[in-house]
């Protein structure tokens, strides 16, 4: 018989071509992009970015602060959202006044809040430094794609966000090692142009370092789009933050960043999933055990043995430490990783994998095991929102087969799913007062193609071995875990 292998080395390499879309979605594209590529510009490997003095200050500086607010100590700090089950979202804030309660007032119009949600609050110290208390209120359920306003605490200034829609299209921007430089703030200026249902951050947040009050300083820069989109991160390098026999790692982050792992049956905040619109994306941990006996590797076999392609025909993974990458810095850091974990991605016909760490740009066609494959995924790395430690120029030549562009650049991505079957992946550099699209490529869904039937059986099998038995029958699995949707 005629292998699954067999058939796809007879198909020819996956090309953008393959990929191209009807005329309709081009043109609904060419309507609703935020930016476009505007004259000659060098994009690639020659790209050289020049000095940061020939940039526009009021570009890097014009929307967002660099100081911290001065604020009472009832008011509501570092605002920032994200989902948190079913029609719902989470709220967290900080307050220096530990009297405050943590409770959130919302509603569909200005000034009116007709509902109100209470939740659970925490603190942690580090050293010297001592937070303020942190809040967390899960608020819904929630209409799709609606804009609500919102008030922390029972007082202060109303903040409003939108939901996300339940249906595409879909719009996420994604953007990966911030910190908190010029640069950052370049980035975060051009996403805030650019008309986005929800953030991905595959990693390196505030490059905070030991350093608490950086979590802070970070917390005010990222409040006006973070407060107003939910933003669903995984954890980098520089979360970590552990002190050998004083300090545990990422203690920080968990405390700030509470991710929705318990809604999707995951027991670390380290690694969850979530699905919004028609599309399931899982965040996995580089940092946290990823072997075959670990309990990630467990929960992510249970995780995608519940996802139904029919309901979400698009399977997204983040992760921090990229596994396929020409650059040299970070060479093989993902290898261990990849070793373990990517014959589960291609069993369950995964789409794409965006990696951060390494920073500078880089997409590959869809590869597995180390070589071009119709039936992979796509990778992305893209660790270059702007941190304080620079690019990562040098790049391995000749370049291998998989890799398709590559850029040391500052930026971020946007991926708009227009339907179940075509997404269109654009790469944003940050140079100028308006982003400069310097990638751009059309991506056809595994669901709409014949890789998922040809390896149904490999999937099969591979995800059965789970529970220890073969014949064992998967629905039964989501009567004991209830799995996250968001709108």
């Amino acid at each position: 018989m005629e292998t699954r292998a067999a058939r796809a080395r007879e198909r020819p390499p996956y090309s953008p071509a393959m990929a191209a879309p009807p005329l309709l979605l081009v043109l609904l594209l060419a309507v609703s992009s935020c930016v476009a590529a505007t004259g000659a510009t060098v994009v690639g490997e020659d790209y050289v970015r020049p000095p940061p003095e020939r940039y526009h200050r009021k570009a890097l500086l014009g929307l967002f602060p660099w100081g911290k607010k001065k604020t009472s100590a009832s008011n509501p700090q570092q605002v920032h959202i994200s989902l948190a089950g079913e029609k719902r979202m989470r709220i967290t804030w900080i307050t220096d006044d530990d009297s405050i309660p943590s409770v959130v007032d919302y509603g569909t119009e200005k000034g009116t809040y007709l509902m109100t949600s209470q939740g659970e609050s925490t603190s942690y110290s580090y050293i010297l430094y001592s937070s303020g208390k942190i809040h967390h209120v899960v608020i819904g359920p929630l209409e799709d794609n609606t804009i609500y306003y919102y008030r922390c605490g029972g007082q202060g200034p109303e903040y409003q966000f939108k939901t996300p829609p339940s249906q595409f299209p879909l719009s996420l921007a994604v953007v990966g090692d911030l910190g908190q430089t010029s640069w950052t703030t370049s980035t975060l200026n051009h996403i805030k142009q650019c008309k986005h249902d929800m953030l991905l951050v595959p990693g390196d947040l505030s490059y905070a370092d030991y350093m608490q009050h950086l979590w802070d300083s970070f917390g005010t820069l990222v409040e006006p789009l973070a407060s107003a989109r939910p933003w669903m991160v995984t954890e980098g390098n520089h979360e970590k933050e552990n002190i050998p026999f004083l300090k545990s790692g990422f203690q920080s982050y968990n405390a700030r960043w509470k991710m929705p792992y318990e809604e999707s049956g995951s027991t670390s905040n380290l690694y969850y999933s979530f699905e919004v619109a028609g599309a399931h994306i899982i965040m996995l941990g580089s940092y946290t055990d990823y072997d075959e006996s670990s309990d990630q590797y467990a929960w992510l076999k249970a995780d995608l043995a519940r996802v139904d392609r029919k309901r979400t025909p698009w399977l997204i993974v983040l992760l921090h430490a990229p596994w396929y990458n020409s650059n040299w810095a970070h060479q093989g850091e993902g290898d261990d990783m990849m070793a373990s974990m990517e014959p589960l991605l291609y069993a369950a016909h995964v789409d794409m994998v965006i990696a951060g760490h390494v920073h500078a740009y880089e997409r590959a066609d869809r590869v597995y095991n180390g070589r071009l494959d119709p039936c992979g995924a796509v990778h992305i790395t893209i660790g270059d929102g702007g941190n304080r430690e620079g690019l990562a120029h040098r790049y391995h030549n000749p370049k291998p087969a998989w890799s398709v562009f590559r850029e040391a650049s500052f930026g971020h991505g946007e991926l708009k799913i227009l339907n179940s079957t075509h997404a269109h992946w654009t790469w944003h550099r940050n140079e100028d007062e308006e982003a400069v699209r310097t990638d751009d490529v059309w991506i056809n869904s595994l669901a709409s193609s014949g890789c998922i039937q040809e390896g149904g059986h490999e999937l099969r099998k591979i995800l059965m071995i789970t529970f220890g038995i073969l014949g064992f029958v998967m629905c039964p699995l989501s009567n004991t875990v209830h799995h996250i949707s968001a709108f």
